[in-house]
């Protein structure tokens, strides 16, 4: 099996050079070695799958994380913490008194569902019964209805509203359950950033025989018969009966499904009305902006060790809409201001045409606009099953290792 990856971190210098910009770095930044920037920026949910497969697959003895500080959604112009507990939305500024308490109402209803108990299904038959009308019988306000919908449930657009609730409710307590672990907020951040994890997963690989070839020119993906056989790189072909990669390799069996903006800031303080946090994640969700998907922003700094001293990376990112997509981007940017530099970059996004069964080449989807590894995790599993046959289950994959190392060494 050959497979590529293609989250990739960046020393500050190289960073200048990627996007030809004709200065060199000033020396307000520091040193180029302390500098490791995600041009794909994306935070772990603590108690979201691509954590459970970090744990399964022990990738995480190769691992250290630190809390993400804080998660807040943009209203009016100004940025609230996303309240995500009883607690919380008691306490929130972006409710009145009697919205807070429908909002308490509604987070009570969350946690207390079980989709096996119909008893606590409250009259809301969750196959059936849709978001819109869920969110009706608690009588919440648009303002509300957009940061759970895209602040705890992750929603890039509004087209969940209409379809069954059990989805939504589950990404909710996913939220929920995630902030509980360590009370911050629900998301985690490795330390030296991103590229950290296709390290982990190397050394892993490793392990168990696996091979990396780095910096390798693909020239050729090599076919018999419909069906893939090798990969040809400077005159060598490595053979394979399954081939994993990125849409960027096999142009010709993807599609342009949009484009996604990401602006990689580089900031000497932190983001204002955070409470000083040097790590967040801001979401501006789309009717706060009149848009069809939301804008994101991640922030990280020199506390994960990506960063100079004192220097703070903020990266904003959106799915494209018009003709003019960094002027989509503003209100993010404004949140930033003063702004010590600025690095754009604009991405196709494609999609594989096929499920590979046949040619037995899977491809991956290009990474979207949002901060977080589900959707990323949800693509990962399609490929499995799609590879295999079968689902990927996390239960099953973690009775097999206590089959074979044992319970005690879990």
């Amino acid at each position: 099996m050959y497979y590529s990856y293609s989250i990739i971190v960046m020393a500050q210098t190289s960073l200048y050079k990627r996007f030809e910009l004709p200065d060199s770095p000033p020396e307000s930044m520091g040193r180029g070695r302390d500098w490791n920037v995600d041009l794909i920026p994306k935070f772990l949910m603590a108690n979201g799958q691509l954590v459970k497969m970090l744990l399964y697959t022990e990738v995480t003895r190769y691992l250290d994380f630190k809390v993400v500080e804080g998660s807040f959604v943009y209203k009016g112009g100004k940025i609230y913490k996303v309240p995500s507990t009883e607690t919380e939305a008691l306490a929130s500024n972006l409710m009145g008194m009697f919205e807070k308490r429908r909002f308490r109402k509604f987070l009570v209803f969350v946690a207390n569902f079980d989709e096996n108990d119909p008893k606590t299904f409250e009259g809301v038959d969750p196959k059936v019964t849709t978001m819109r009308d869920v969110y009706k019988k608690f009588d919440l306000g648009q303002d509300v209805i957009d940061f759970t919908g895209h602040a705890l449930a992750l929603y890039r657009t509004d087209d969940y509203l209409d379809v069954p609730c059990l989805e939504t409710i589950n990404r909710i307590k996913l939220y929920s359950e995630s902030l509980a672990r360590y009370g911050k907020s629900p998301y985690l951040y490795p330390l030296y950033g991103l590229g950290e994890l296709p390290q982990g997963f190397a050394r892993l690989s490793a392990i168990y025989g696996g091979t990396y070839m780095l910096n390798k020119p693909v020239e050729e993906i090599v076919m018999e018969d419909g069906h893939v056989v090798g990969v040809k790189s400077e005159g060598e072909v490595a053979r394979c009966k399954q081939l994993i990669c990125d849409p960027s390799y096999i142009q010709d069996r993807v599609r342009k499904a949009g484009q996604v903006i990401r602006v990689i800031c580089i900031l000497s303080h932190p983001i204002k009305d955070t409470n000083d946090a040097n790590s967040c994640q801001i979401i501006i969700p789309q009717n706060q902006v009149n848009r069809k998907s939301d804008i994101y922003v991640c922030m990280i700094s020199y506390a994960h060790n990506v960063a100079a001293q004192g220097k703070y990376i903020a990266i904003v990112s959106t799915t494209v809409e018009t003709n003019e997509p960094e002027a989509e981007i503003e209100p993010a940017l404004e949140l930033l201001e003063p702004i010590d530099q600025k690095f754009v970059s604009l991405s196709d996004l494609y999609e594989p045409t096929d499920d590979g069964t046949e040619s037995q080449i899977f491809a991956s989807s290009a990474y979207d606009a949002t901060t977080h590894f589900e959707t990323t995790c949800n693509d990962i599993k399609d490929i499995y099953k799609r590879m295999t046959g079968s689902d990927f289950d996390f239960e099953n994959m973690k009775r097999k290792q206590n089959d074979v190392f044992g319970e005690d060494e879990q």
